[in-house]
């Protein structure tokens, strides 16, 4: 990569899944089976940067983050939305999105966020929250999106407003 093309910001993400059931239950079990693989791609795929895991764990379903224990939360950190997008909607986990209301409740607000960091940082649970919280309350912003209204980084934004000099 070269200085001008260095990433200063990366995409943090958090979406959340409320199960239909306890992951040991029977009904759970094709979705469960998928989990390692599928986070396997994202470790493996070239924009992914982080994951949220639980204490010794390979994925975050121990977390328990909101006062409904069958609320699954998901955080990770990607280095653009297109790559991103084309984790969620063109690799393994396509799938899973397919799938998803064997195993999940259908919502009926925003179960995703999507907002930019510098590079280097690591959102928190609590940080995660609260951009989820505010997508819910004031749709999308700078400080929390959705795929269908993104917000170009700061970094993008900067670089559009610097004049050249003449």
């Amino acid at each position: 990569m070269s200085f001008n093309q260095r990433a200063s910001y990366y995409l943090a993400q958090v979406n959340t899944a409320t199960l239909r059931a306890p992951l040991c239950d029977p009904s759970m079990a094709d979705f469960v089976a998928q989990i390692r693989a599928v986070n396997a791609v994202a470790d493996a795929d070239p924009g992914f940067v982080w994951r949220l895991r639980g204490e010794g764990e390979e994925d975050a379903t121990s977390i328990r983050a909101f006062e409904d224990e069958r609320i699954l939360i998901t955080l990770t950190v990607w280095k653009s939305l297109e790559a991103l997008s084309n984790y969620v909607y063109r690799s393994a986990h396509a799938g899973v999105m397919r799938d998803r209301r064997r195993w999940f409740e259908k919502a009926d607000q925003p179960i995703l966020a999507l907002w930019w960091i510098p590079a280097g940082d690591l959102p928190t649970v609590a940080e995660a929250k609260q951009r989820l919280e505010h997508l819910r309350q004031y749709g999308s912003t700078a400080y929390a999106f959705s795929f269908s209204k993104p917000f170009p980084s700061p970094a993008a934004l900067k670089m559009a407003t610097v004049q050249p000099v003449g």
